[in-house]
């Protein structure tokens, strides 16, 4: 449980700083002039981010600690997309408007949910 705490509390901040950063609402010129180089970047980027946590944290037990293990295999895939295909993504992120909205709300969900378990005091095991 510790590792899982310890992860989810980098991963949950970052997660909720980005989807509020990266909402149109918040900063709506950030994809106007997005390239395919700076998407292919990113992916890259998330790859490795979403990579590292699934090295060291594959865990698929009952609990909110497989949100951690599913954040990371999320990212791992989304990297692999941004990095094959950055013209495609860059035409769906202008494309369907709800659908990321939608998305960025279900993310930012499992952020502050992330960031909530890893910084809430732990429960003490109850006595049996």
């Amino acid at each position: 449980m510790t590792d899982s705490r310890r992860i989810a509390g980098l991963v949950g901040p970052t997660i909720t700083a980005l989807i509020l950063s990266e909402n149109e609402f918040m900063n709506p010129h950030l994809y106007d002039l997005q390239i395919p180089p700076v998407v292919y970047l990113s992916g890259t980027l998330i790859f490795i981010a979403g990579l590292s946590i699934v090295r060291v944290h594959n865990r698929w037990s009952a609990g909110w600690p497989v949100l951690v293990t599913l954040t990371g295999w999320f990212c791992i895939c989304l990297g692999l997309f941004r990095m094959f295909v950055p013209e495609v993504y860059e035409q769906g992120a202008k494309g369907n408007p709800t659908a990321v909205l939608a998305g960025e709300a279900l993310l930012l969900g499992v952020g502050v949910l992330l960031t909530y378990k890893a910084y809430a005091r732990p429960t003490a095991p109850s006595p049996e």
